[in-house]
């Protein structure tokens, strides 16, 4: 492998029913200071059926170039087409760098396209940087439990490859004005033969919001009690207009899903107000949710973890306090 050959970052820009992930944009901020540490492009990669239009909104988010691979096969999200069309892109383009999202799909089958390319992938990134003698990525990333941060490198073979937490990195603003290039691309057909098809997608209807995109959020921990409890959670994320979250206790116990699930083994939130109730502060926890802007928090247990991250904390029987808050937030107060 001649390391040389290899330019550019490439991020893969994740669309979900034809609309773009708000990770895309977060990648488009990080990988253009990586590019610009670098000197080099910044490339979005688009797979998707109908999204052209998309291309031009990532340029204006930052991106220099957009390969659009667009067909009916790309419609719904399948690991085989999609791992087989960026690996292919990957091989002739020869990219330093390939960057995607920690999310659900992210972490189905990027892997995937870094076995095909027989290179390293530093999984679920807090945070990326360009070492300046070395001029390769820095990928950090919590370790042990969240009880040290970790930062892995890739030496000998390209691309260097990562995914990135969703809500650590911050978008750039949107700028219309900037200028870039669209590329479509044909693959050649056996790039679209799968042997498992994607018959329907069922979603998950929930009356609140999607936690990953929330701006508030009601996080409920052990300390609820139970499944019946959790009533209260849902109830105050309805009367303030936010999402239901849930510690991974709760959802081990079946009060909640999966999809919920808050910290480390769950999903990064980032939200401008977090509500932990009856959360005890688990540090696999508390690296799911710390850098919300405002943490109020509420447990009896003067002395829980989830106090030292707090912005605001009530110490009190959340049974008590919480319907209270449901009451002022539905007065108006």
């Amino acid at each position: 492998m001649s390391i040389s050959e290899y330019k550019d970052v490439w991020i893969y820009a994740e669309q979900r029913d034809g609309k773009m992930n708000s990770v895309s944009y977060e990648l488009l901020g990080a990988g253009r200071k990586l590019a610009d540490d670098l000197g080099e492009k910044l490339v979005a990669v688009l797979l998707g059926s109908g999204m052209k239009a998309e291309a031009d909104e990532l340029v204006a988010y930052g991106a220099d170039k957009v390969f659009v691979v667009d067909s009916p096969v790309f419609a719904k999200f399948a690991d085989e087409p999609y791992a087989r069309a960026l690996t292919n892109l990957a091989k002739e383009h020869k990219p330093a760098i390939i960057l995607a999202g920690a999310t659900a799909i992210g972490r189905s089958f990027v892997p995937r396209v870094a076995a095909s390319l027989q290179t390293g992938m530093t999984a679920d990134c807090t945070g990326l940087e360009i070492d300046p003698a070395k001029k390769i990525l820095l990928g950090t990333r919590p370790a042990y439990g969240g009880n040290i941060m970790a930062t892995i490198i890739c030496e000998e073979k390209r691309p260097q490859m990562a995914t990135v937490r969703h809500k650590v990195m911050k978008p750039l603003e949107k700028d219309k004005s900037r200028q870039g290039e669209v590329v479509s691309i044909t693959m050649p057909e056996d790039a679209f033969t799968v042997r498992a098809r994607v018959v329907d997608v069922v979603k998950e209807i929930e009356a609140t919001c999607n936690i990953a995109e929330a701006d508030i959020i009601v996080t409920g921990g052990r300390g609820v009690g139970s499944k019946e409890n959790f009533v209260l959670i849902r109830d105050l994320a309805q009367a303030i207009g936010g999402a239901v979250g849930a510690s991974r206790a709760v959802v081990d116990a079946g009060w909640m899903p999966y999809s919920h699930q808050v910290g480390q083994t769950g999903k990064t939130v980032c939200p401008k107000i977090y509500f932990a109730i009856g959360v005890s502060g688990a540090i696999q926890h508390l690296a799911g949710m710390q850098s919300s802007d405002i943490i109020i928090a509420v447990n009896s247990n003067p002395d829980a973890e989830i106090f030292k991250v707090a912005t605001y904390g009530i110490v009190g029987d959340l049974h008590a306090v919480v319907p209270e808050l449901i009451k002022k937030f539905k007065n108006g107060a």
